[in-house]
């Protein structure tokens, strides 16, 4: 890959690839080295992408390689996380910095789709393809994620989506909309 092509790739990718890094691994230093072994993957690679979603679904994918082999690793089983590597509480209003904490909360399994589903915006057929994961399990872990959510911000006094406000006092509401 020539150097522009891969500048325009790392500027194009780089908060995603980080973003999905520290989600899976909530710590600042290995989110940054996860980054800069998938750039430096992607630099090596020899062959073309046929297309930029392809090339993006590869970026995912091999980020969440080696996320799953950092956290398997014996270093990362022996480690304990440090509480300082959260973002700053300045860059959320209160109540995305609750969601924020809420989605960050969950167990990896939820947390990864929900951030590929909603953050990235991809469908569930195509974070299938991506996680290798069979696509029932995906809308069954977005569902489950959901719910997790939503009982956690409950349990927090509630949480306004849209115009609702979901909370205990109106959880039988039908119009009180999903997380």
């Amino acid at each position: 890959m020539d150097k522009q092509k891969f500048q325009d790739r790392l500027s194009l990718y780089k908060d995603m690839v980080y973003r999905i890094a520290f989600t899976y691994l909530r710590n600042k230093a290995d989110a940054e080295d996860i980054s800069q072994d998938t750039f430096l993957k992607l630099y090596l690679r020899d062959e073309d992408f046929k297309d930029a979603e392809s090339e993006k679904a590869w970026l995912i994918r091999v980020t969440l390689n080696a996320c799953c082999n950092l956290k398997k690793s014996f270093w990362q089983v022996k480690r304990d996380d440090m509480p300082e590597n959260m973002p700053s509480s300045e860059t959320f209003t209160t109540e995305e910095s609750r969601l924020y904490h809420a989605v960050f909360d969950l167990p990896d399994k939820y947390r990864v789709m929900i951030l590929l589903y909603y953050y990235e915006e991809y469908s569930v057929k195509e974070i299938s393809s991506i996680t290798g994961t069979n696509p029932s399990t995906v809308q069954t872990r977005l569902e489950r994620g959901r719910k997790r959510l939503k009982k956690q911000l409950e349990k927090q006094g509630g949480f306004y989506y849209g115009e609702e406000i979901i909370s205990e006092y109106n959880v039988s509401h039908k119009n009180a909309g999903f997380l």
